[in-house]
C-alpha cells in the first residue's frame, strides 16, 4: 500500500486515533509518569538542580540571584540547554519508537498472512483487547504489573535512544494491555505497512507528552504532580477505552464505527 493510501484508509485512520489515545494513556499511568522526571534528567544528562542553576531559575521557574549559585558568566545559555533537552527526549522516543514499530510490523504482517480468516481474527482480537482492559482496569489479576529498567546506559545524549530501546523492551509488561490493543488492531488491519504505522501512531501518544515535558520541564512538575494524583482516573478511562474497542471488533461493530466516523467528516473524505 502506498503512503497515500495508508493515510486515507477508513478503518486504518480509526485505530490510528485509538492508538494515539492508547499512547497518551501508557504516558499517564501510574507506571510510567512518576519515572518522566528521573528519564528526562538521563537521557539529556542534566540534573533537576543543575537544569536550575543553568536556567537561572528555582524549581516554579522564577528566576534567583547568581550569587550563591553558577555565575552568570559561566551558566550555559537558555537555547543550548533547551536544545539538550529537545535532542535527548527526541532521541530517547526514537528509540523506543524503533522497538515498538518492529514489533507491529511483523504483527501486521502476520495479520496479513492470515487475512482471508479475518471475521475470526478480528473477534479473537477483540476478545484479547476486553482482556487486556479488564486487567488494566484491575479486574483479572496478574495483567497490571509495573516494572523497571534492570540495566542502564551511560547517561547523556550518546545513551539515549538506546535507553529508548530499554524502555521498549523492558517495561512491555507495564505498558503491555495499551500496547496489545494496538498491536491486535494491526494484526486486524492485515499488513506489515499498516501495523507499523499504527505503532507509530502510539508512539506520538506516549512520545509527544514526553518531549513537551523536557521543554518545559520543571514548570510542568505541578501539573504532573496533579495528574498523579488523579491517576485513578487515567486508569478507568484508559480501561475503558480498551473495553471499548474491544466490543467493537469481537460484536462486528468495529465497520459501523468507521462508516459513522466518515459520515460525520463528510463523504469522500475518508476512502473505505
Amino acid at each position: 500500500m502506498s503512503v497515500e493510501g495508508l493515510v486515507t484508509d477508513g478503518p486504518l485512520i480509526v485505530a490510528a486515533g485509538v492508538s494515539v489515545l492508547a499512547g497518551l494513556v501508557s504516558f499517564l499511568s501510574p507506571c510510567v509518569l512518576p519515572l518522566v522526571p528521573g528519564y528526562v534528567s538521563y537521557v539529556t544528562g542534566i540534573a533537576g538542580a543543575d537544569l536550575d542553576a543553568a536556567l537561572g531559575t528555582d524549581p516554579s521557574g522564577r528566576p534567583v540571584p547568581s550569587s550563591g549559585g553558577v555565575a552568570l558568566a559561566t551558566r550555559p545559555s537558555r537555547t543550548k540547554v533547551r536544545g539538550r533537552m529537545l535532542a535527548g527526549s527526541l532521541l530517547f522516543v526514537a528509540g523506543f519508537s524503533a522497538v515498538f514499530t518492529l514489533i507491529a510490523f511483523a504483527t501486521g504482517g502476520l495479520g496479513g498472512f492470515l487475512f482471508e480468516h479475518q471475521a475470526t481474527l478480528q473477534r479473537v482480537i477483540g476478545a484479547l483487547v476486553i482482556v487486556f482492559g479488564l486487567g488494566y482496569l484491575g479486574v483479572l489479576p496478574g495483567l497490571q504489573r509495573e516494572a523497571r529498567v534492570r540495566w542502564l546506559p551511560a547517561s547523556g545524549l550518546a545513551g539515549a535512544p538506546l535507553l529508548g530501546a530499554v524502555f521498549g523492551l523492558g517495561w512491555i509488561p507495564c505498558v503491555g494491555p495499551t500496547l496489545g490493543a494496538v498491536l491486535g488492531l494491526a494484526a486486524v488491519q492485515g499488513g506489515a505497512g499498516r501495523g507499523a504505522f499504527l505503532a507509530l501512531a502510539y508512539c506520538v501518544g506516549l512520545g509527544v507528552p514526553f518531549v513537551l515535558f523536557a521543554l518545559g520541564f520543571r514548570r510542568l512538575l505541578g501539573a504532573f504532580a496533579a495528574v498523579r494524583r488523579h491517576s485513578v482516573w487515567v486508569v478507568r478511562i484508559g480501561g475503558v477505552l480498551l473495553i471499548a474497542v474491544g466490543v467493537a471488533l469481537l460484536f462486528g461493530f468495529w465497520d459501523d464505527l468507521v462508516i459513522w466516523i466518515r459520515g460525520i467528516f463528510g463523504v469522500g473524505t475518508v476512502v473505505l
